[in-house]
């Protein structure tokens, strides 16, 4: 499967974005997940990941106004493990959440072993190395540049997902592979593992006690409870005052609309919710099912979910296909103006009229085919949606593995997303222009 390719029929599609694609310096630039947010300074932050053993992730920061990239630190070095020897601490997974002039985030490994398809812990290191030691809960000072290493996730586990209350200054996130619910008070510096929250995970054995993991939580700010789902479509919430984490009885995420799926099985993120957020403003939180596309409200204090729309691309709708990421898409984010839904998805390729297939069936998650990416915008409180046309680089190469999003105030768009760099593939910062 190629990572990126020429345009082959672009009068296909009406409308098209022109983004530009930067080089950060970091010429082993892996995939990144999520790791990119727009902070109060104006400055777009984000991680590049690595996938080797032996280098590790680096986080940068992009000033809009000058177009400079500014590299703070590689995440090893940060985490105080260059000396050990260990595997890297090759990338962080989730988005940046700022309190106090502080940027909060955590990291996770980046190096597997390719096991039946499957990505792997690994469990025996590579020759002159020790295992991975664990994910770290990071912050770093927008004033003086400086970071600080908060605690390390137990059990030799990173971090996959990751959310923030930002009312009392608690950190919520699930390890990877074995599923664990991690909660860190940042002021009381106590870091609490509740054990795991399906099954063994992404360590389990397919057909048996595999789960794919939630990779999206989040917080109610009036209480403070956190909220995240399991492959079998239960919605779980945890009290931090109490301590426990408990089913929602009247609410479940196994609707037909999102698919039938088998929870035991790898290759989708099966019944769990790909993306979610809260909305400050109607105080509900709104979330993307991976494979199908549903965009759905869901209420926690009611335990409602509403369908609102389908999001996927024009395309995609017309064609009925479901998203060729097999786990569906991460970039998903309410904008600057709390009423528009920004969201990067897929979309198909058609050659000669006929539409460009790939695999039917993966086991991890990644693109079963190559597909052009879309820009989406859903303006909530009108219901107005807009595919915005399918994105290209300046020399008519596709924008490809894209699982991030952040939106400044201007209403540019910035992702992660592979590019070809003096003839290798490498994952980077790219603008997309506001579409308005």
């Amino acid at each position: 499967m190629k990572d990126t390719e020429t345009v082959t029929e672009p009068e296909t599609q009406a409308k098209t974005l022109i983004a530009k694609h930067y080089f950060s310096g970091f010429d082993k630039a892996h995939d990144t997940y999520n790791a990119i947010s727009a902070a109060s300074d104006g400055k777009i932050y984000y991680v590049l990941s690595s996938d080797q053993y032996d280098i590790g992730g680096r986080m940068y920061v992009y000033d809009p106004e000058n177009e400079n990239i500014k590299f703070l630190g590689d995440l090893t070095e940060i985490c105080g493990e260059k000396k050990l020897k260990a595997i890297a601490q090759g990338k962080s997974h989730v988005r940046f959440y700022e309190l106090n002039g502080k940027l909060y985030f955590s990291t996770h490994v980046g190096y597997y072993q390719l096991i039946d398809g499957m990505d792997r812990l690994p469990e025996t290191a590579p020759d002159g190395c020790k295992l991975y030691i664990g994910g770290h809960f990071l912050s770093y000072d927008l004033l003086t540049g400086k970071f600080e290493d908060l605690a390390v996730v137990p059990n030799g586990e990173g971090m996959v997902s990751m959310t923030m209350d930002l009312q009392r200054g608690h950190l919520y996130g699930i390890s990877w592979p074995n599923g664990h619910f991690i909660h860190y008070d940042v002021d009381q510096n106590i870091l609490k593992d509740s054990g795991p929250i399906s099954k063994k995970g992404e360590a389990g054995t397919p057909g048996d006690d595999f789960r794919s993991l939630c990779r999206s939580l989040f917080v109610d700010p009036e209480n403070g409870t956190v909220y995240f789902s399991v492959a079998e479509g239960d919605i779980f919430s945890y009290n931090p005052s109490q301590g426990n984490i408990e089913k929602l009885q009247n609410v479940d995420l196994r609707l037909d609309y999102f698919g039938k799926y088998d929870p035991t099985r790898p290759g989708s993120m099966s019944y769990n919710w790909r993306k979610i957020f809260w909305h400050p403003l109607e105080k509900v939180a709104y979330g993307v099912h991976g494979n199908s596309g549903y965009l759905f409200r869901f209420d926690p204090k009611e335990e409602k979910i509403e369908i609102v729309d389908r999001i996927t691309s024009e395309p995609s709708k017309k064609s009925g296909m479901f998203d060729q990421f097999s786990y569906g898409y991460l970039g998903f984010q309410l904008g600057p103006d709390q009423q528009t839904i920004y969201y990067l998805t897929g979309g198909p390729i058609y050659e000669n009229g006929k539409r460009l297939k790939g695999e039917e069936q993966i086991a991890k998650g990644a693109a079963k085919g190559l597909e052009n990416l879309h820009l989406i915008t859903y303006h909530l409180p009108t219901q107005k949606y807009i595919d915005h046309g399918p994105v290209f680089y300046e020399n008519g190469h596709r924008p490809t593995y894209v699982n991030s999003i952040a939106v400044d105030a201007k209403g540019d768009i910035y992702t992660l997303a592979r590019f070809k760099h003096q003839g290798s593939i490498i994952q980077d910062l790219v603008k997309i222009p506001n579409p308005f």
